[in-house]
């Protein structure tokens, strides 16, 4: 049966644990790879439901197979069974880059160019593949533990059969993305439609709002015709200029990615245009890698060779792939012995794991539990040790200029991490559009497991494929009367706000609470990006200040303690968006926080709903 063969495929090879994020007809849960220890996402997805989206998701991971870059996630396995197809994924622990900009509110110049640089450098490797990706937006890009990109979700990219000057006629992609010459219906060239949408995600990046928005689809494709949009008054000369050259409505007059890579803009204080070509091509064979999996299969080097060379995407690749991964990251190239695989003596020892994995920090003192498990709840980085600080220096050492992108971005990440980014005074923020930012939060270390790891989730807004089908995720006025204009906002917003300035020195990690069956109270967490902070000590004011306000602004939900499971349905009792809130208490300083988190749905349309949910439930 088809709950049996994945059962067996997945559960011999991986350890599965808790969900890190959900979308429209996928979910994606934290996994293990068993045999090299590493932390894997895996995607998995119910053919049944998947429907018409079938072919979708064989384009994606046909896609996937063909691409391999520093700057693009990784696939490593596929498994389908007669019900279900899983992807096993690289794991990007820093969550999404659109959480990212909300937490930070926007970011500097600086920090911009490092993120639009590896952006950069993923799209001219997917154009000179043939490819178009067309769904760019930050939502489908994630952070590694390195703060490094991956480019994510290529369900809507297209390979046009005459190469990508062919044009393509298929309207698709988010419309507040969407280029003027996709939204007409008109034929367009993908990789043309692709740096009007890397121009509309520089703009996010540096302004922490969108340039073309509007809560009526048919006003907001009006401006993007237009290519109306203001600058607000911190964007610096140079900034103007190469987003004004990126959105330009005559595709034509658009810049390329080929001049992209050595635009002054993008090469100001690197002196160097971006590295693109792949760091890690498909066909280069590792020999240490071979090696290790040739000793642990008991078989040649020539028959390992061979068997790796297939690339058939199954339990081989995914482990040569992995090995690959902990060399260039500087871990040894190890595999563990082959166990009975799983049978059912060592199972409930996994399974015990898990749920101690799941549920608390873990504190493993047995020997005999191989000490690899401890990964899932720490990050790598935690464990400092004088040898892993060693590795780390000799890889630095041996980076050749080729790799100058990644030194660039650990010394920034000194910079990124240590020190708050100086926020805009109140005064310059008046001109922008969304300056009440309430979901302003701690600056987070992009490595903490918890902070939302929403790794590679496949997104409502992703589906359309038709004009009108664009703008029915788009009726906001409609699904949810009240999200409000966040510029007409009350400024209720004592309660969430001004600690945080100062908490931006917080980097910590979310720790797991222990035995969560046992508590009454709300858990006690550390700061991180995707909790917001009130004023308040009383726990249950602010849950009965959010329990108030939900009903009055459409929002269904369901209460479990102090987490809500809130979803806001469309005009056909279509669910339209599904995220959570959950009351916590903070450790330092001992006050109440908010934790949010995007389960489904268009990423702006669910930032505006929650400030607003959180700034009118303020005192």
């Amino acid at each position: 049966g088809g709950s049996d063969d994945f059962t067996d495929e997945l559960h011999r090879y991986y350890e599965v644990y808790e969900t890190i994020g959900s979308g429209g007809f996928a979910k994606v849960k934290l996994g293990r790879h068993i045999a090299t220890g590493e932390k894997v996402a895996i995607k998995i997805m119910n053919k049944k439901d998947l429907g018409d989206d079938l072919p979708r998701v064989k384009v994606e991971i046909e896609a996937m197979k063909n691409l391999s870059h520093q700057h693009v996630c990784r696939l490593y396995q596929v498994i389908e069974t007669s019900t279900q197809i899983f992807m096993v994924l690289e794991y990007c622990p820093g969550g999404e880059l659109f959480d990212y900009i909300i937490a930070k509110d926007r970011l500097s110049e600086e920090e911009t160019r490092v993120f639009f640089r590896q952006i950069v450098s993923a799209m001219a490797y997917v154009h000179s593949q043939g490819y178009a990706h067309r769904d760019l937006k930050p939502e489908n890009l994630l952070i590694d533990e390195d703060h490094n990109l991956k480019l994510i979700d290529f369900g809507l990219c297209a390979k046009p059969k005459g190469g990508l000057g062919y044009e393509l006629m298929t309207c698709c992609g988010s419309p507040a993305y969407a280029a003027p010459e996709l939204i007409q219906g008109k034929a367009y060239i993908g990789s043309e439609a692709d740096v009007w949408s890397m121009g509309v995600l520089l703009f996010a990046l540096l302004c922490g709002y969108l340039p073309f928005d509007d809560d009526n689809c048919m006003v907001l494709y009006r401006k993007i015709m237009r290519g109306n949009y203001d600058n607000p008054r911190w964007l610096s000369p140079g900034s103007i200029l190469i987003l004004n050259q990126m959105m330009q409505v005559d595709p034509k007059r658009r810049l390329s990615v080929r001049q992209l890579l050595d635009h002054p803009w993008v090469v100001k204080d690197y002196n160097s245009p971006v590295e693109w070509h792949s760091r890690q091509p498909l066909g280069h064979i590792d020999e240490d890698s071979i090696t290790e999996m040739a000793v642990n299969m008991k078989r040649s080097r020539e028959s390992t060779t061979a068997l790796v060379k297939e690339w058939r995407y199954d339990h081989t690749t995914a482990t040569y792939l992995l090995l690959l991964s902990k060399k260039q990251r500087g871990k040894p190239v190890r595999l563990h012995p082959e166990p009975a695989v799983c049978e059912d003596s060592c199972s409930p020892l996994h399974r015990g794991l898990q749920v101690r994995l799941t549920n608390e920090t873990p504190t493993m003192t047995s020997p005999s539990v191989d000490k690899r498990c401890a990964y899932t709840t720490t990050p790598d980085r935690g464990r400092a040790t004088t040898q892993n600080h060693q590795k780390r220096k000799d890889r630095d050492q041996e980076q050749t200029s080729e790799n100058k992108e990644n030194i660039v971005v650990q010394e920034k990440e000194v910079e990124i991490f240590a020190l708050p980014l100086p926020r805009t005074p109140a005064s310059s923020k008046k001109n922008a559009r969304h300056n009440k930012n309430v979901l302003t939060t701690p600056n987070q270390n992009a490595n903490a497991i918890n902070s939302k790891p929403n790794a590679v989730t496949p997104k409502d807004a992703k589906i359309e494929r038709l004009n009108q089908t664009m703008c029915f995720h788009r009726s906001r006025s409609l699904d949810m009367a009240g999200t409000g204009d966040s510029g007409k906002k009350k400024r209720g917003g004592k309660m969430f706000g001004s600690l945080e300035r100062g908490l931006d020195k917080v980097i910590t990690m979310l720790t797991p609470s222990k035995r969560r069956g046992l508590r009454d109270g709300p858990r006690k967490i550390k700061a991180q990006y995707n909790v917001t902070l009130t004023s308040q000590t009383n726990p249950d004011q602010v849950l009965n200040q959010i329990l108030s306000i939900l009903p009055e602004k459409n929002v269904d939900f369901t209460q479990k303690g102090y987490t809500l499971k809130c979803q806001t349905c469309g005009d056909f009792g279509k669910v339209t968006m599904a995220f959570e809130l959950e009351v916590c208490m903070l450790q330092r300083p001992e006050v109440v926080g908010v934790r949010r988190q995007r389960l489904k749905g268009d990423a702006w349309v669910y930032k505006h709903l929650v400030e607003d949910i959180l700034s009118t439930s303020s005192i």
